[in-house]
């Protein structure tokens, strides 16, 4: 069974920096895309930013410039280090990984969640 599990979310001033991570583990043959994603009250799940297995990157027009992520594929991790961030940025994150078990066809997996609270 693959599991994600996310740390790193905390309360911060506006203008305060964060970095996100999110492990998988489990039975992994191979992760192919990984992301994160935000749900702030009220509003619907979105895209922040994404990596493929070729470290091309994509980022919500809402975060570019502020906002990285990264990957480690050996360790089945990604990051999002969040710089300047704002009060609009308070939102559940969860990561997302497409990844292959063992002896399945790909798949994506979700994390649980970790809450991110930008105060002003």
């Amino acid at each position: 069974q693959v599991h994600l599990v996310e740390s790193g979310g905390n309360l911060v001033q506006a203008g305060g920096s964060l970095r996100l991570s999110c492990a998988a583990s489990g039975a992994i043959f191979r992760i192919n895309e990984m992301g994160w994603h935000r749900q702030a009250p009220g509003k619907q799940r979105e895209l922040v930013a994404s990596i493929n297995r070729g470290g091309s990157t994509d980022y919500a027009d809402s975060v570019k410039g502020r906002f990285t992520i990264s990957r480690d594929s050996g360790k089945g991790t990604v990051y999002l280090q969040m710089n300047s961030l704002e009060p609009e940025d308070t939102a559940v994150y969860y990561c997302k990984m497409n990844l292959v078990e063992s002896f399945s066809p790909a798949r994506d997996y979700w994390g649980q969640g970790t809450q991110v609270t930008v105060s002003s």
